[in-house]
């Protein structure tokens, strides 16, 4: 069956089954199959090398979501275009460097210490006084983080830092994108700059590894399974639910993918690591619910 057909049933069929189910479970599904994704692929890092698994994430939601969305490329002004390039560059550096930091610490601290970005996005746009006490408790997280070092890398750590920058931008440009581009249009090129941004890295990396069978296909589960399935649960949300109350659920992805990585890569984290990563989650969820941001409506 020709892709375009499958994308065509896809659009005006398959799409109802989840317009039944209640948004905060499309929510927590979607964050359920980017971690578990996540965790697929670390464990197929010897067989496939972390930047290239990247690309073949993006260029698998890239292709569908290009067929889905159809974008019409004419009558946008270079402004626009600026900003869906950078909201592209910031998918790819969020999506490349977080995979690169799992490849080296544990899935759940990665994870962890990306959240700092979004994290920083809710505080400083909150602009109160309280919030400092957010700010507090994710140093603690950190700070235990740190004391816990055995299982952490500095590389791995740096990476997951540079994860949780290019999310923030990720954030901010999402925004301006939903804005200037319709439905998911912005969305489906950024995947396809961060694709084209990324190949020829990826080709390097992996070189003659590209054209196995096999590869192709994992690359293409993983791809449903971090970007296409839940960017169109959270889509699909997004109208039925509050930013804010999306926002919270989604300060729950650290501890899924913490489960994820335990039961799936058998990465088991210490007392204090859980610690640290209950201080980062709940000063997430304090900051997303006094963030004045998140009071604005999602953009179409």
């Amino acid at each position: 069956m020709p892709l375009t057909r499958v994308v065509s049933i896809w659009q005006s069929g398959a799409v109802r089954l989840p317009n039944r189910i209640p948004a905060v479970w499309l929510v927590i599904s979607g964050i359920v199959s980017v971690q578990v994704g996540a965790a697929i692929a670390k464990n197929l890092f010897d067989l496939v090398p972390p930047t290239a698994m990247v690309w073949l994430r993006l260029i698998t939601s890239a292709v569908i979501l290009l067929l889905v969305a159809r974008p019409r490329l004419a009558g946008h002004s270079g402004r626009d275009w600026l900003i869906v390039l950078g909201f592209g560059v910031s998918l790819m550096t969020m999506n490349w460097a977080i995979y690169q930091s799992f490849a080296r610490i544990p899935l759940g601290i990665a994870v962890t210490i990306e959240f700092l970005g979004p994290l920083t996005v809710a505080v400083i746009g909150s602009r109160r006084f309280a919030d400092l006490i957010w700010v507090v408790l994710a140093g603690i997280g950190v700070a235990l983080l740190g004391v816990s070092r055995a299982s952490l890398t500095l590389a791995g750590v740096g990476f997951a830092l540079l994860a949780a920058l290019g999310w923030a931008f990720y954030i901010l440009l999402s925004a301006q994108t939903g804005r200037r581009w319709p439905g998911i249009s912005g969305l489906a090129i950024a995947s396809m700059v961060g694709a084209i941004a990324l190949a020829p890295p990826a080709i390097v990396e992996a070189g003659n590894q590209m054209l196995n069978s096999t590869v192709l296909m994992l690359g293409l589960a993983i791809g449903l399974l971090s970007s296409v399935i839940p960017y169109s649960f959270e889509l699909i949300a997004l109208r039925r639910i509050p930013p804010r109350v999306f926002s919270i659920l989604m300060s729950l992805e650290p501890a899924v993918a913490a489960l994820a990585a335990m039961i799936l890569l058998g990465e088991f984290l210490s007392l204090v690591q859980w610690l640290a990563m209950a201080c980062v989650v709940i000063a997430s969820i304090g900051a997303t619910r006094t963030s004045t941001t998140l009071d604005q409506p999602a953009p179409d």
